[in-house]
């Protein structure tokens, strides 16, 4: 998300940072080219006077054109109004988990899900279910209110039944109110904390269906109201928000689809215009790829700063305990075989793969994009020449001869330079691995995790054990976690 936005001011500062001093027209100049990057985000006109007025105003003064580095302050002053803009503040702690959504008040309460049909409604009231089972430990059912759409109470149910949440039964030719009426009823008897009300997708000027939806609001006095809206469809989204909000009194905002959406102006206008606040993004189909918008991280994503807060919170959420402590005893003793490679493959995977996790880490995740090996698709190979592997060979590749690896080859699909190449990251990390536990054992081992499998072993905060070696290791990069020589490349390129 917010790929072509961070490309454009990346160029801006860098040319800025370079400079040793700065003037009037310095600013002036990148404050029009600043100005082009959020109108060709799709970012609304008014929105972008605004921001522009409020950085130059910033950006011009005394403290800034005089200072040691006038291309960082001006930088933090664009990072501090993207802040404001997305609804946040620079000096705000992002809400925990359970302030996403308000749901204070006498059980059940009910969340109200609205918006257009086809912008994801149905989808994400699964997903935000599951969030408040898992996370907050809520008991959650779910109650499809879509009577016209062929199927959609089906497949509601079949999407509970994959997430482990309860749904309603459903019962042919009831009106939407009445449905919402017996879920709260069904939840009160049951002892349900939270009541998922998915409603059918309706147009902002269908006068019929409105009156629909609002009867259902005043039936069951929804403690959340919250608009679906597809990021896909950019200043439309903002602009059904706004009437949306005008007819049934919208409380959130969930915008879904934010992973294809690259420009990301539908996000940076929606607080701005609407007055309301985006609570939850979707970052993908499966049923756990919704996160909460948080303000200060989405700015340091767009700038380039990367967002370890939320890479830490990813791993902390993916990682089991037991298989953490497994792998920090192996590491211990110097021990790491293919199995415990795989595992960390896995690991990756889970936590978004190797484009989502470097996104993820400062001054880095621009350069990412440049880098053909980087492919996620990797990721699956190099689990794929483990895969064919027999349990003793990935105990000990010292049996791995020429017959066994072209039988390896051939069972993944791969050539026989891709199971060396695999072999050869497989050895350097392990040669870490043996260097970190004798430096263990004389009481000098910096870097290793204060927690049992997280930490520093490749010199990213967060990441599970090895974690960074093997970013280091996926593009045959230097021992020790260095980066992928495409990144390096690149990295001597901008220099």
């Amino acid at each position: 998300m917010f790929e072509s936005l961070s490309d454009r001011l990346s160029g801006v500062f860098d040319k800025l940072k370079k400079r040793g001093a700065l003037s009037e027209s310095d600013v002036s100049a990148a404050m029009r080219e600043v100005r082009v990057a959020l109108l060709e985000a799709d970012v609304a006109l008014p929105v972008v006077k605004d921001f522009i007025k409020q950085v130059s105003g910033k950006a011009v003064g005394h403290n800034v054109l005089k200072s040691v580095t006038p291309g960082q302050q001006v930088i933090k002053i664009v990072h501090d109004e993207l802040i404001a803009m997305l609804g946040g503040s620079a000096d705000q702690e992002p809400p925990a988990s359970s302030e996403t959504l308000s749901l204070i008040g006498v059980p059940p309460v009910a969340v109200l899900m609205v918006g257009l049909q086809g912008s994801g409604k149905t989808t994400s009231t699964a997903k935000i279910a599951k969030r408040l089972t898992e996370k907050d430990r809520k008991r959650v059912l779910m109650a499809s209110l879509d009577t016209r759409r062929p199927a959609a109470q089906e497949q509601l149910q079949v999407l509970g039944e994959q997430i482990g949440v309860k749904t309603l039964p459903i019962i042919k030719g009831q009106m939407a109110t009445d449905i919402a009426k017996r879920a709260m009823d069904a939840a009160r008897l049951q002892g349900f904390d939270v009541v998922m009300l998915d409603t059918a997708g309706r147009m902002h000027v269908d006068a019929a269906l409105m009156a629909e939806v609002i009867a259902v609001r005043d039936r069951v006095q929804p403690v959340e109201t919250l608009l679906v809206a597809d990021a896909l469809t950019g200043q439309d989204a903002v602009t059904v928000a706004k009437a949306f909000d005008d007819q049934v009194g919208i409380t959130g905002v969930v915008l879904s689809r934010m992973d294809g959406d690259g420009r990301g102006g539908a996000a940076l206008s929606m607080r701005a215009v609407t007055g309301k606040p985006i609570r939850l993004i979707g970052t993908g189909e499966k049923p756990d790829a919704i996160e909460p918008f948080h303000a200060t991280r989405i700015a340091g994503r767009i700038l380039g700063m990367g967002d370890v807060v939320s890479l830490v919170e990813k791993a902390a959420e993916t990682i089991e305990a037991e298989d953490a402590e497994r792998m920090a005893a192996k590491m211990r003793k110097g021990q790491f075989d293919l199995d415990d490679l795989r595992s960390q493959l896995r690991q990756m995977k889970k936590m978004g793969g190797m484009k989502g996790l470097m996104s993820m880490l400062p001054g880095i995740g621009k350069l990412a994009k440049g880098a053909s090996q980087l492919d996620d698709k990797l990721l699956g190979r190099q689990e794929a020449i483990i895969c064919a592997m027999t349990p003793k060979e990935r105990r000990d590749v010292r049996v791995l001869n020429a017959s066994r690896k072209r039988r390896i080859a051939a069972g993944a699909g791969v050539s026989i330079q891709d199971v060396n190449k695999l072999l050869k990251m497989h050895q350097q990390m392990s040669g870490m691995m043996k260097k970190m536990s004798k430096m263990g054992k004389k009481g000098g081992m910096r870097g290793m995790p204060s927690l049992p499998g997280m930490g520093g072993m490749g010199g990213a905060a967060g990441l599970p054990g090895s974690m960074g070696d093997l970013m280091g290791g996926l593009g045959g990069g230097p021992q020790g976690g260095g980066l992928p020589p495409e990144l390096e490349a690149l990295m001597k390129k901008k220099k």
